[in-house]
């Protein structure tokens, strides 16, 4: 019988080898938050992320009160390297407007909020080469405690463009076309299932709306199939300014598919906003890895203790029919 310490190793060598690639073993999203991770989908991987969402904002002032339901939505493609993913992505929204203090004053609009296109890649990964510490197979404490150089991120760039139609309600007055956007994104995998992400954003580059926005993200895996997360957001630009909360969590239906909710406020009244939105992600997985026979996989140290332990029983067999026979029986 194969020894305990014989699948722990295994199961050690294999943990340490996908938590530290670019493809993982069960989908990896950025909902519900909208944050960016700074890894790849992987190789070989298309992914969907959807989420229809409900949205009151309430502006006191102004005595206006928007009512609105949309999608926002994502398609993610890895592909060449596995640092490399390309995406498209954004949100459509249909609103209805009241002034409370002018009767029959209702308009109702629709557009697009967000439409883009880009490019992430990953410049530095501080995990790439930990598969040479080898976690310990005797204390849960040594493979969960806090380790310094968890402080160290990983660190990834993006590249886009925006599309706005013209007259949008969404964007200030002559915001129209394509315009840039660049964001970097960094990411902490600490131990116990935290990981925190932390983007900082320039978009729609030299237009009217010319936005810097930052976003940062604290998840934390519960069990094998739930997580929770908080997050923060903060926006500014002559447009549009504001400081928005999140909090909410995701359920890993299967390896390919989950599900997710989260709930989305501030704290000022210019205007008050409060959201609600249900999501989904779900991912077609044709990655493979490539089969690298350098003797330091986990399948092949593996395969070479059953194989010494299988001599070993061999030898000892024929050591044993050997001295049967000596006997002269």
């Amino acid at each position: 019988m194969k020894s305990i310490k014989t699948y722990l190793l295994a199961f050690s060598l294999l943990s340490s080898f996908y938590s530290f690639s670019q493809y993982t073993e069960v989908i990896n999203s950025n909902r519900p938050g909208v944050s960016l991770s700074a890894f790849s989908v992987g190789t070989n991987v298309v992914q969907f992320e959807v989420g229809p969402y409900l949205l009151n904002e309430n502006h006191n002032p102004l005595n206006r009160e928007d009512k609105s339901y949309g999608v926002d939505f994502a398609v993610r493609y890895g592909f060449l390297f596995p640092q490399l993913e390309v995406s498209v992505g954004g949100a459509f929204q249909s609103t209805k407007r009241n002034y409370t203090n002018i009767p029959n004053s209702e308009e109702t609009y629709s557009n697009f909020k967000s439409l883009t296109a880009g490019v992430k890649y990953l410049v530095y990964d501080p995990y790439k080469n930990s598969g040479e510490e080898q976690p310990s197979l005797y204390s849960w404490k040594a493979n969960h405690s806090f380790k310094w150089k968890h402080l160290i991120p990983a660190v990834s760039v993006y590249a886009g463009i925006n599309y706005d139609t013209s007259d949008n309600p969404y964007t200030a007055a002559g915001v129209e076309g394509i315009s840039p956007r660049v964001l970097i994104a960094s990411q902490n995998n600490f131990s116990s299932g935290w990981v925190y992400v932390m983007n900082f954003m320039l978009d729609r580059i030299g237009t009217d709306q010319q936005d810097f926005s930052y976003v940062l993200t604290l998840t934390k895996s519960i069990f094998d199939q739930w997580a929770v997360f908080g997050e923060f957001q903060g926006i500014s630009s002559d447009f549009y300014a504001d400081n928005l909360i999140r909090f909410g969590g995701a359920y890993l239906w299967t390896r390919n598919f989950q599900l997710d909710t989260a709930l989305t406020f501030n704290t000022k009244d210019t205007p008050a906003v409060f959201g609600v939105t249900l999501g989904a992600s779900y991912r077609l997985d044709f990655h493979k890895d490539k089969e690298e026979k350098d003797g330091t996989s986990a399948e092949e140290e593996l395969e070479r203790r059953e194989n010494k332990a299988r001599g070993k029983s061999k030898n000892k067999r024929q050591k044993e029919d050997t001295n049967f026979d000596d006997d002269g029986i």
